[in-house]
């Protein structure tokens, strides 16, 4: 076994100081890479070493391989964690740390490559019978083989890049005259993405929920879950709020499901911790989608059910330890919510909102939670993941939780540039997400950026207006308390 003594972050943002938090408590030493724009960023102050490796673009700093590995050996690093994003899931990565003698923190490059690729991975998951959506199993030959699938399974079809991921390369097809119009621009989008531009076709499903189960495992041969997540409410195909455990799930699906998907990582002799994302009909069929070969975005929320440090286990992983705990040893604790806080604004189509972040207060309290990478006075760019913060919080029941949420996100305070606060505060208060009753659907059948605004009566505006004109005659503090939408309105004009 090998004990790490200096880890490398290959990473930037709230993620690269999670590992860092981690890695601290361990009493293990932390170095940071940082672009040029990132010079003062709050993971290269908080890290006891830092390496400069390059300019803003990432293609220039962060997704060089040669940069991060020189930067390993400069500062005499034993270990990288790749966090997510950039070269998380890059095999030739992992590989190229190898042959450097260099842990690298996450899977078998191999492992990487048979579940990077979509078209090998539903085949693999097949083979081990686990579902997979009606479709193609294995890449599309040409035109004419998929124009006769998708006549087989019937529309809408869903178009997806065999490399891909965030909703690249995607497209749902809802009639038989769209179909090769979407074929062609899921291969421009996938190419220009990827560099592969290799599609598949598979069945759209009704009314999907995108639930997928965390992973972990060692080299001594355990393979477990750390129970389920909800990720279902998405924009432009890519997650905003995240829950666990998923209250769709019965207990015998929930089993099925934990089952098929520690089988799944099986196929692939899997090591470390890792994400495999299901799709469940309205019908309650469980379908594989993907998996993860690397930590999620939304790992907070199973942390805060479970107890389980994610990045811990995934250090004494690398080390070759044993995991310290069993199956049976897990229990799901309470429930808890994610809200991912984007410089974006959802008025204008979920567009980035960059500039200065002139004010960020965020939060407080019991069982909130507060990942962010940037603080007050620095530049939100569009170099990046325009992520400002995770918003998680955690409750003895989902009501609980969800009205935390609410509470915390009503105090958070940011200015300098739009936020999504006003669209989650939005979709935590729709009749849908309270009854738990959601999908994929949810931002196309539900939101509208007129909805954000709360509901006015004229007794509110009343009072609003004779409380401004008070604040305005004197400079004694009101006595007066809103509530209701008034509150609401004043909550939002001091965070703009």
């Amino acid at each position: 076994m090998a004990e790490i003594k200096k880890v490398l972050i290959a990473n930037r943002g709230e993620i690269a100081l999670r590992v860092i938090h981690t890695c601290k408590e361990m009493g293990i030493e932390t170095v940071a890479v940082y672009s040029r724009p990132d010079a003062h960023a709050p993971h290269v102050l908080h890290a006891d070493e830092s390496v400069f490796i390059g300019e803003a673009a990432s293609s220039e700093s962060y997704l060089v391989i040669d940069k991060i590995i020189d930067a390993v050996k400069k500062t005499g690093a034993d270990a990288v964690h790749p966090g997510y994003g950039f070269l998380s899931e890059n095999a030739a990565f992992a590989e190229q740390c190898k042959k450097e003698n260099i842990i690298f923190i996450g899977p078998e490059p191999k492992a990487i490559t048979l579940m990077g690729d979509k078209t090998e991975a539903r085949e693999l998951v097949t083979k081990a019978g686990i579902p997979t959506p009606p479709g193609l199993k294995s890449e599309l030959k040409d035109i004419e083989e998929a124009r006769s699938v998708a006549d087989d399974i019937g529309y809408p079809i869903l178009v997806k890049a065999a490399a891909g991921g965030g909703g690249k390369g995607m497209r749902i097809v809802h009639k038989k005259e769209e179909f090769e119009a979407s074929i062609k621009a899921a291969k421009s989008e996938a190419r220009n993405a990827f560099g592969d531009d290799r599609i598949y076709i598979e069945k759209y499903l009704e009314e999907p929920r995108h639930v997928e189960f965390q992973i972990i495992a060692d080299t001594h041969g355990n393979v477990l879950h750390v129970f389920d997540r909800e990720c279902s409410v998405q924009r432009r195909h890519q997650k905003v709020i995240e829950e666990a455990p998923c209250a769709l799930l019965t207990p015998e699906l929930r089993k099925n499901m934990s089952e098929a998907a520690i089988k799944a990582a099986k196929t692939v002799d899997y090591i470390g911790a890792g994400t495999i994302e299901f799709l469940v009909d309205k019908h309650l069929n469980f379908y594989f989608l993907e998996m993860n070969t690397r930590l999620q975005v939304e790992h907070p929320v199973t942390e805060m059910i479970s107890g389980v440090d994610l990045v811990a286990m995934q250090i004494l992983v690398a080390e070759g330890k044993e995991l310290p705990f069993k199956q049976s040893d897990l229990k799901i604790n309470g429930h808890a919510i994610e809200c991912r806080i984007y410089a974006e604004d959802p008025a204008d189509n979920f567009l980035p909102s960059t500039g200065l972040l002139e004010k960020h207060r965020a939060p407080t309290g019991s069982g909130i939670r507060v990942d962010s990478g940037v603080e007050e006075g620095q530049q939100i760019t569009i170099n990046y993941d325009p992520m400002i913060s995770k918003l998680s919080v955690h409750g003895p029941d989902r009501e609980i939780a969800r009205k935390r949420m609410l509470r915390a996100l009503g105090e958070y305070e940011i200015a300098g540039c739009k936020t999504t606060i006003p669209f989650c505060e939005f979709t935590l208060n729709h009749p849908a997400f309270i009854d738990a009753k959601y999908d994929t659907h949810f931002v196309p059948d539900h939101f509208t950026p007129e909805k954000m605004q709360p509901e006015q009566n004229e007794s509110d505006v009343a009072l609003a207006a004779a409380l401004l004109k008070g604040m305005a005659e004197s400079e004694a503090e009101p006595a007066l308390t809103l509530n209701g939408s008034a509150e609401s309105m004043w909550w939002k004009n001091r965070r703009e």
